[in-house]
């Protein structure tokens, strides 16, 4: 466990003091990681909770529908383009204060969005909000890998990303109950409070001495164009279309072809929260014990578990059990896939790891559109799960490359900041 005062992972300190001395640390959860979940879990609320709203700030700000609707593109698109921006301009920064800053971005957006008096406020706030998202999940990757032993990295990564699943299961839900009772903006009031307690518990808890990397915005650059870091990024793209191409779309899946009522897909979309953060639990730990190999099972298990829900999307209870399944599987990638970039742009990941949020939210908003374009040529609901094996299949071809080109050209030990070797 790291506090202020202790000696950082990042320095050359006795065994005694290490991240992974059984002497120094119990088995328990690093604060650290406490402190960076918890900050992604305001973060996930803010960018899923203001679907739920959509019709009150709508009806409170004049707006119709569609146009609230684009409240969710701006934010996608400040993650796509901020991202780099502050990854660029926060690049010789601690790391701690790096997130120290994109906490305080994330609590001034939350609050305009509170007080934004009409429609275009809100749009400028809830880009302002976007710009911290990418850049904080991208430089917290690094970080809580950084703050662990190497063998723990990828379960690390996958602590930080609990939070964002946590959020679709317990922030948006409550979040949602919250401002139908007492009005949208008593959400966003909320949400404040929730980046208030996460910059208190990154300030108190992450090492000080979290140094930026030595290689400098042109070594960051340069990682960007290794061959591996690029096939990390496509494989991030695929995988996330494969998810969104069918998620977008599961809740007139549901009603129209499985037949479940409107007020129970709710439920079923609450265990599939379920699923996802249990998938990226394990996700992990299977990205700590082979990565690559682990990358390729799962999208092998994505195209099963994909095409078995275009004949179990019939009946209630089969359907229901597969969508908890899918969502394990498909979310377990995110962790190592993260991993991936991360270690393969090694000595400058910051700009890399950032840039690979931008690649997700690219393949979010793909699969989306490949799956909305091709209801429009009249495909029905029940086969658009192929669509998603489709492209999980195109992910495995570029994942069994990239894995023939570790076998091919191995990759040498890299150290860990902590002064152990790295397992390639």
């Amino acid at each position: 466990m790291s506090s202020p005062s202790s000696p950082s992972p990042s320095s050359p300190s006795p065994s005694s003091s290490s991240p992974s001395s059984p002497r120094s640390r119990p088995a328990r959860l690093p604060l650290p990681l406490v402190a960076i979940a918890l900050a992604s879990f305001g973060i996930g609320t803010t960018e899923f909770v203001i679907m739920g709203l959509l019709p009150d700030v709508a009806r409170d700000l004049g707006v119709d529908i569609p146009a609230a609707g684009l409240l969710v593109t701006g934010y996608a698109l400040g993650v796509t383009f901020g991202a780099p921006v502050l990854a660029v301009l926060t690049a010789a920064m601690n790391r701690r204060s790096a997130l120290l800053l994109l906490m305080a971005i994330f609590i001034l957006g939350n609050l305009l969005c509170a007080v934004a008096p009409d429609y275009r406020m809100l749009m400028a706030a809830r880009v302002v909000t976007a710009f911290c998202h990418g850049a904080f999940f991208g430089l917290g990757a690094v970080v809580a890998a950084q703050v662990v032993a190497p063998e723990k990295r990828g379960q690390a990564i996958a602590i930080m990303f609990s939070g964002l699943t946590l959020a679709n299961v317990l922030g948006v839900p409550f979040g949602t109950a919250l401002g139908q009772e007492l009005g949208w903006r008593s959400t966003f009031w909320a949400v404040v409070m929730i980046g208030i307690v996460a910059a208190g518990a990154l300030w108190a808890w992450l090492p000080r001495t979290l140094h930026a990397g030595t290689a400098g915005l042109l070594g960051e650059l340069r990682s960007l164009g290794r061959r591996q870091v690029l096939l990390a990024m496509l494989i991030s793209v695929l995988s996330s279309a494969s998810l969104f191409s069918v998620f977008t779309y599961i809740v007139p899946m549901l009603q129209d072809v499985t037949g479940i009522a409107p007020g129970r897909v709710t439920l079923v979309l609450l265990l599939l929260g379920v699923g996802l953060t249990i998938g990226n639990l394990i996700g992990g730990r299977l990205g700590d014990w082979r990565l690559m190999p682990a990358v390729i099972g799962l999208f092998v298990a994505v195209m099963l578990v994909l095409a078995a829900f275009t004949q179990t999307l019939h009946a209630v209870w089969p359907a229901v059990l597969t969508v908890c399944l899918w969502g394990m599987v498909a979310f377990a990638l995110v962790s190592p896939l993260q991993m991936r970039v991360v270690t393969e742009a090694r000595g400058a990941p910051n700009l890399a790891s950032t840039l690979n949020q931008g690649a997700f939210n690219l393949g979010n908003a793909a699969g989306a559109w490949i799956g909305g374009l091709a209801i429009g040529q009249g495909l029905p609901y029940d086969r658009i799960p192929w669509i998603g094996a489709a492209l999980a299949a195109i992910g495995l071809a570029f994942s069994l490359l990239s894995h023939r080109l570790d076998r091919r050209c191995p990759r040498p030990v890299v150290p860990h900041p902590a002064g152990r070797p790295a397992r390639p």
